[in-house]
């Protein structure tokens, strides 16, 4: 990834999935001001739909907000790898599903008034199932929803998570035909 361009740029931390930089913007009033921005590989969120339309959600522990939620399943976009591959892969890995067809349904920005994060979201169809193959650590159950569903899961809060929302409704747009 080409890096814009900071005043200055000082290197905080370097962990397994995200880098975190202390960068110096240039405001338009030309003084500089000091700001943290998290810099990311990207993602690859998958919406699987099943042959009877359901859609296949996980049930995720997430230590940040110690809770289990309901999303689609994601991951990291691995250095040398596209998203359309971590896609595939992630699929594999959380669900068990592997995809006869994989299309892009977008791409969304996490939170870019601190991190340069890019979610490319997948729809994933003609499943064909199989083993998870889950991390030692993560504790990933696997659940398909009618659309009726999920819509409202949603407006009663027991979907909170924000990928999961925008992967659905961009299918639900495509799906329906977003006027």
């Amino acid at each position: 990834m080409e890096r814009r361009r900071f005043e200055f740029d000082e290197l905080m931390y370097q962990g397994r999935v995200m880098e975190i930089h202390r960068v110096g913007v240039r405001m338009p009033d030309g003084s500089v001001v000091p700001r943290d921005w998290a810099h990311y590989n990207g993602a690859a969120v998958i919406l699987p739909i099943l042959g009877d339309g359901q859609a296949v959600l996980i049930r995720n522990f997430r230590f940040a907000v110690d809770e289990n939620l309901y999303e689609l399943p994601a991951g990291m976009v691995d250095k040398g790898e596209s998203p359309l591959e971590a896609a595939g892969r992630e699929l594999a890995e959380e669900t068990g599903y592997r995809a006869g067809r994989i299309e892009k349904l977008g791409e969304f920005f996490c939170a870019p008034g601190t991190s340069d994060e890019l979610m490319h979201i997948y729809l994933a169809e003609e499943l064909a199932g199989g083993p998870q193959d889950l991390e030692d650590y993560e504790q990933i159950t696997v659940h398909a929803f009618s659309q009726d569903k999920l819509k409202a899961m949603i407006m009663e809060g027991k979907i909170r998570d924000a990928k999961t929302i925008a992967g659905l409704a961009l299918y639900w747009m495509r799906r329906d035909g977003a006027k």
